[in-house]
């Protein structure tokens, strides 16, 4: 026995015989994790096991690595996975605690021929994190608290070869809320199987989703498979919702519920302009695209936060051919740089592929299905450079992506799908190809109604809204729209988000005053057209037949008006009175901003992590010795009194409030952005003095006061000024020749 310094604790040397060759540990859970729980026996609930895998997860199987559940026998009738990097403990109690709760729910349905009591033995929670170095220290302690995770047991070789995932299985009983107290049979909390995955390195989202589907999906056969980001609290009925949907109908292959933003304790979210405008475009998709689409049955997106898929319908038609086989391509082709550009855009919205993928399945009719009843929150950004940093992924792979569909929509015909569907598929993708193009030109688009909308109402001297100085307003409006423009495309060509903070913030702002000034003009430009009186309103045919009442009445009374209805309709107009004005004044962000940023960095098609390039060697290896003829590791192992006292000891750290750390850029960072913000800067002052000489001797204010005072539009002072500067330059030249 030696006695390890660092953590305090007594270590035991014992001779562990390999299972099928894998090392396999099971290890005594602390005492006081099964006082306060229904079951006390079995090594389900008294041990957990941890499991070294050396191997890629594709391989799980073949190098005959078995899970807890495929021992038992056990049907999977659900399988949830979680996917996280380094979301704080608050994030995952949330999602883990939501989780815990639907499991729950599930066992109080007696009535259910498929849950009741015993249905927590149908369900499978599986975590998945990215990275042993890049996960919160907290979130351990968490895991450690449910009896999901023990310091000291994990190795990082195998008689030399290296782990790549560490994978904790145990049966918790417990679970901690945000308070962190720790709820047991005091709360009615079922048992959860639950499998911690730990991989060595950080190796992205879609590697972990490969860790489930590969490794430990494909072993346990689950019916449903649910997909949870950490920090999303699913409703506690949300997941027994989205898996009715796959009960009812046979022929539905994918699912999500409705994503809300997280507004907070009394709304107070709804302050943050960005969040706002977040809630009203979530809860407009949720009213209006999603049942759509829903409709045809086939849904663009389903959410990687919240969704569902049959896993029978994930299958692979062959080896690399297949809903999975396209779905996982993403994954290498980011790496290995073989990829072409567009490719590499595109699989940034691999869940979009996936759906594609399931519905245009070769000879098979799968089809997706939107479920209101389930409904999950999320966190959403809430700082300008978050913000753009997610939605240039976002816009790029789903550009890229919807061009993906709408090109491949002939594979529609060669799928199972009844030939109704087919046609309703084809209108589909006849939409989807009208609105791709649309959002190629929505920044044309966009200038085009601030210029004909703005000119149009400031042309007559006579209805100007501003008093005489409206068009003198439109020419510095429209110069100001230009040099945020192009203040947006310079910042966006070289500049991070995080780096150019104020410069983005500005230019939101300045966008939001210029579309206050197209909304007056617009409604300004109704007041003028509307009747004003009975005897006009009798006369209704003729004012239809006026330009500026019909296309922006007509205009604004289709999109706002469809918001109202729809809204109503669905029982859900709150947001309307909430977040609409803040969504209107934050339209050009939408537009200019984010997509100018989004296209001028297609080259990058990082998910915005850096991946580790080895094991960190730290946790010492298991090494193999021969006893009694049979292969046997080496392993050092705590005894239950040192267990015990490092679970007591974890849970008064957890109780310990840590305060929020913001994120420091490393010094190198720094730099770069130092050197970036210098070089924006010099090119803005640049080109910004040019343009305002231009723009300035260029304006009726120059022309008229020329005019004025000189009684002659063709002498211009100030070309006076530049031809006799150049002459006095060229005589000093000349003086110094002689």
């Amino acid at each position: 026995m030696n006695f390890d310094e660092k953590a305090n604790r007594r270590k035991s040397v014992r001779h562990v015989e390999l299972t099928e060759g894998n090392l396999v540990l099971d290890c005594p859970v602390p005492d006081r994790i099964l006082r306060n729980v229904q079951y006390t026996s079995g090594d389900e609930f008294t041990k957990m096991r941890y499991t070294a895998v050396t191997c890629d997860p594709d391989y799980f199987q073949q190098e005959r690595y078995t899970l807890r559940q495929a021992q038992y026998g056990r049907e999977t009738e659900l399988m949830i996975v979680m996917t996280m990097y380094n979301e704080d403990d608050q994030l995952f109690i949330k999602t883990m605690s939501s989780a815990v709760k639907n499991v729950a729910h599930l066992c109080t349905r007696d009535r259910s021929k498929t849950w009741g009591r015993e249905g927590w033995k149908k369900v499978v929670v599986c975590v998945v994190s990215d990275g042993r170095n890049k996960i919160n220290k907290r979130v351990l302690k968490v895991l450690g608290a449910m009896g999901v995770y023990q310091d000291g047991v994990m190795k990082d070789n195998v008689n030399g070869k290296p782990v790549t995932g560490h994978v904790f299985e145990y049966t918790s009983q417990l679970m901690v809320d945000s308070n962190m107290d720790i709820r047991g049979a005091d709360k009615k909390i079922p048992p959860v199987q639950i499998i911690f995955c730990l991989k060595e390195k950080n190796a992205k989202k879609l590697n972990s989703h490969r860790w489930f589907f590969n490794a430990f999906a494909a072993q346990l056969q689950p019916r449903v498979c649910i997909l949870l980001d950490v920090g999303t609290k699913p409703s506690h009925t949300s997941i027994y919702h989205l898996w009715k949907a796959f009960d009812r109908d046979p022929s539905v292959g994918g699912a999500c519920g409705e994503i809300c933003a997280e507004l907070g304790r009394g709304c107070l979210n709804l302050l943050n302009p960005l969040v706002a405008s977040q809630n009203f475009e979530y809860k407009m998709s949720n009213i209006l695209d999603k049942p759509l689409e829903s409709v045809f049955g086939y849904i663009s997106v389903l959410p990687g936060a919240f969704s569902a898929y049959r896993y029978e319908a994930l299958l692979n038609v062959s080896h690399d051919k297949g809903p999975l086989a396209s779905y996982f391509k993403g994954e290498t082709m980011h790496g290995s740089g073989e990829a072409g550009i567009f490719e590499a855009n595109m699989y940034l919205a691999e869940d979009r592929i996936l759906c594609f993928e399931l519905v245009a399945k070769k000879d098979k009719g799968w089809k997706l299905k939107y479920v209101k009843s389930a409904k999950a929150e999320t966190d959403v950004p809430d700082s300008v450079p978050e913000f753009i940093s997610q939605r240039r992924r976002w816009l790029n792979g789903s550009f890229f992506a919807a061009f993906y569909s709408v090109a491949h929509f002939g594979r529609i015909w060669t799928s199972g799908q009844p030939f109704f569907r087919k046609i309703l598929l084809q209108i589909e993708f006849i939409y989807n190809a009208i609105n791709l193009f649309f959002n190629w030109f929505t920044l044309g688009n966009f200038y085009l109604t601030f210029y004909f909308l703005t000119s149009s109402t400031t042309a007559n001297v006579a209805t100007d809204p501003f008093k005489g100085y409206g068009d003198e307003l439109f020419q510095a409006v429209r110069g100001l729209y230009m040099m945020v423009i192009v203040a947006i495309f310079i910042c966006s060509l070289g500049n991070r988000p995080q780096g150019s903070k104020f410069i983005y913030t500005l230019c939101i702002i300045l966008f939001a005053f210029i579309m206050g000034i197209m909304l007056y003009c617009a409604f300004y430009t109704v007041y003028l057209s509307v009747p004003h009186s009975v005897h006009e309103y009798k006369n209704i045919k003729s004012y239809l037949k006026q330009a500026p009442f019909r296309d922006i009445v007509i205009s604004l009374a289709s999109t706002y008006g469809l918001y109202f209805f729809s809204s109503a309709l669905h029982g859900e107009p709150w947001h309307m009175f909430t977040s609409l004005i803040q969504y209107i004044f934050l339209v050009p962000f939408y537009v200019n901003i984010l997509m100018v940023y989004a296209f001028c960095n297609t080259h990058d098609v990082s998910w915005g992590t850096k991946g580790d390039n080895g094991n960190a060697g730290d946790l010492g290896g298991a090494h193999s010795v021969t006893k009694d003829g049979k292969s046997m590791v080496q392993v050092e192992t705590y005894e239950r009194e040192d267990i015990n006292a490092a679970y007591e000891q974890m849970l008064r750290e957890l109780k310990v409030k840590v305060h929020e750390e913001k994120q420091h850029r490393d010094a190198a960072t720094k730099k770069d952005d130092y050197y970036r913000m210098f070089r924006t800067n010099l090119v803005l002052a640049w080109m910004f003095s040019n343009a305002l000489l231009i723009v300035f001797f260029t304006s009726t204010i120059w022309t008229n006061y020329i005019a004025t005072k000189y009684h002659s539009t063709a002498y211009n002072p100030y070309l006076t000024f530049v031809f006799w500067s150049v002459t006095g330059l060229s005589a000093v030249r000349a003086f110094g020749c002689v």
